[in-house]
């Protein structure tokens, strides 16, 4: 056989040294992979260059109303991300078999904090453009943004702040295309092929669930958009399809309530609803709870003891206790306010500020949900919906995804400081109790029951407490009797019948008499005129509130205020209460009779007594025992000093404390009599 020979013939690829098609898919597929590294490395330099060196010297600048964190975002965690993205891309060699199944893994595992980061960034772009358009306006402003981009960035040319800013916009929108470009030029053989098919499913759906949580969002901004409108703006808001909308979204509520229709129920919504405005309550009464606490803390910083004159047993133990007030009310005393307002108050007014935002989108839902359960209802009729129709059922359903998908997060958080303020609280309140105890402990042993077991002191300070506080309540009740004497009003016709219906069945105790019209307020409360009577069935309500009575008036039964009825003894006059400290019974039941034969009023005269026991610790002053009456001889001292009264009590003649002293009005002098 003659042998064959081949003749290579010009132009051909072997000659011209073109590679095969084998290898120019894989030199695309090399090109791409060295792209996605080159950009994402050129990216990455671009935001690190505006989020840290743009950034912080426009905050050196201090311009004036200038957000700088609704301008730049979330962009810090975008380069978290990107950072952790690059560096597990060039962990391999690109020319290593397993590269593409590394980037497939490294692609996949980090899809959701993809997602998470450049959602929050995507969405919250259009603000950050309607920032950057309004600085844009303000001449000096922009000015002064140029200048900071042009002597930091000089090799980029750029002119605002928008050429960095969009980057993570069109950045995540990269990823998906070359993805792609690299799937494509990898063949159906290959190892990793179908992890990298995963990998770009995964970037569309990345991408998609990123649209449509910037649709989401938008449209919540746009029902959350603060509105300043006055009543005219309103009124001209009014037309004839604003009425119909409202009357038809009446009509379905209407029909729910009375049970024609079903309401549309969503037991996850309702779960969340249901925490959500539990959580709010709890923040509110908590915020209100530490409100009052401040208040009372700050009326008792008013009161500086250290500053006033004191009664002591001790020169040693006086001078003590002032040394330590002091030392409180300068150092300790503000470093506890300022902490409980910053750490705890401050928190808690923002974080119930930010209960304003779902609480509309909560109120919008159920407006939309109305309009929702119409359309759907006019569907199932007609088979077709216009085109708004459509529309407000769409608003509807991203209204409560979005409620659905961000509200488990919110009530997360918020629950999280709520619990954080209670235990700062806490924190705080352990702290100031340390500092107070290792302040004091210097100065114990110098002050009076130092030498009492704990439990021994708590019982006399609460025993003084209690003593003191009834005491000037019972002063307190005596200057009520005595300067608001009752008087029994005359009986209507009415009244009379009523009173002998009523003494038929109670006793001549029972039997009060209202002092002034009273208007009931709450569940079972009775509105009474003045002069009307009721029998007192029982001195307390269910509650064991001592200040509702429940009494009976010709039949109804109800609560009216204690302190608004009187006993009603039309035959005689009770006795008149001592100018002393008197109990509450006997104040309780005092009344005296006006009778029209009397020609002068009676008019009560001042007396003074002591309010107070009071040893004199020197010769200079004299002892008094609580209600003693005094005779006033000077009201100060031989200095002028108003603190110190000169008194004379039985015989004795000295200074006691103006303070202990007490002016109590006597019935029973008569104006001709006193002017005699």
């Amino acid at each position: 056989m003659e042998p064959i020979y081949c003749t290579v013939l010009p132009g051909s690829p072997d000659e011209l040294g073109v590679p095969p098609e084998a290898d120019k898919t894989k030199h695309k597929q090399s090109l791409a992979i060295e792209e996605l590294l080159s950009t994402e490395r050129g990216y990455l330099n671009m935001i690190q260059l505006c989020a840290v060196d743009i950034r912080n010297r426009l905050k050196q600048k201090q311009l004036p109303d200038f957000d700088l964190e609704g301008l730049f975002a979330n962009i810090d965690d975008v380069i978290d991300v990107s950072s952790k993205l690059l560096y597990q891309l060039e962990l391999m060699d690109t020319e290593n078999p397993q590269y593409l199944q590394a980037l497939s893994d490294t692609f996949l595992s980090m899809r959701s904090e993809l997602e998470n980061t450049y959602k929050e960034y995507c969405a919250s772009y259009s603000n950050i453009l309607i920032l950057e358009a309004r600085y844009r306006e303000r001449e000096e402003l922009d000015k002064a943004i140029q200048e900071t981009i042009t002597s930091t960035a000089p090799h980029t040319n750029a002119t605002n702040l928008s050429f960095f800013l969009v980057m993570p916009v069109q950045r995540i929108a990269r990823y998906q295309l070359l993805l792609q470009t690299i799937l494509k030029n990898t063949e159906p053989s290959h190892p990793a092929y179908r992890s990298l098919q995963a990998t770009v499913d995964s970037t569309v759906a990345l991408n998609s669930n990123i649209n449509e949580y910037k649709r989401l969002k938008e449209v919540a901004d746009k029902y959350n958009k603060p509105e300043n409108l006055t009543l005219m703006d309103k009124i001209y808001r009014i037309n004839t399809h604003s009425i119909a909308k409202k009357t038809a979204r009446l009509s379905q509520m209407l029909k729910h309530e009375a049970g024609f229709l079903p309401k549309t129920e969503d037991k996850e919504f309702d779960a969340l609803e249901e925490y959500f405005l539990a959580l709010e309550r709890g923040v509110a009464d908590l915020q209100d709870n530490v409100s009052t606490f401040v208040k009372h803390f700050e009326e008792f910083l008013s009161r500086r003891p250290h500053e006033c004159e004191l009664d002591i047993e001790t020169e040693v133990a006086f001078r003590n206790y002032k040394e330590l007030s002091a030392i409180l009310h300068k150092h300790i005393y503000p470093k506890y306010m300022h902490r409980l307002k910053s750490l705890v108050l401050q928190p808690l007014c923002s974080l119930q500020e930010l209960f304003a935002c779902p609480q509309n989108m909560i109120r919008k839902r159920l407006h939309k949900l109305l309009d929702f359960e119409k359309i759907e209802e006019k569907r199932r009729e007609t088979g077709s919906i216009t085109y708004e129709e459509q529309e407000a059922a769409n608003t509807y359903q991203a209204i409560n995804t979005l409620l659905l998908t961000e509200m488990p997060k919110f009530n997360g958080m918020a629950t999280q400081l709520l619990i954080r303020a209670m235990e700062t609280f806490i924190f705080i309140q352990r702290d100031f109790a340390a500092d107070v105890n290792h302040i004091a402990s210097g100065y114990l042993q110098h002050l009076p029951h130092n030498k009492l077991p704990d439990y021994t002191f708590w019982s006399w300070a609460e025993g003084m407490f209690l003593k003191e506080a009834k005491s000037l309540q019972q002063i307190s009740q005596t200057f009520e009797a005595e300067l608001n004497p009752h008087f029994i009003l005359p009986l209507t016709p009415s009244s009379q019948r009523r009173l002998s219906e009523l003494t038929k069945r109670y006793k001549s105790e029972q039997i009060y008499q209202a002092s002034s019209d009273i208007k009931g307020g709450r569940d079972m409360d009775l509105s009474l005129s003045r002069g009307e009577l009721v029998a007192v069935i029982q001195e307390m309500d269910t509650k064991g509130d001592k200040r509702r009575w429940l009494v009976e008036a010709g039949g109804n039964r109800g609560y009216v205020p204690a302190s608004r009825i009187n006993p009603y003894h039309p035959t005689g006059q009770t006795a008149s209460p001592s100018p002393a400290i008197v109990d509450e019974a006997s104040k309780r039941h005092s009344v005296v009779v006006v009778s029209p034969a009397i020609e002068s009023p009676v008019l009560p005269s001042l007396q003074v007594f002591a309010a107070y026991d009071f040893s004199a610790r020197s010769i200079h002053e004299v002892s008094l025992r609580a209600g003693e009456l005094v005779t006033v001889l000077e009201h100060h001292d031989r200095q002028g000093n108003p603190q110190w009264t000169l008194v004379e009590v039985q015989g004795q003649k000295g200074y006691v404390p103006s303070n202990y002293l007490m002016v109590v009005p006597v019935p029973g002098i008569s104006a001709s009599s006193r002017k005699t």
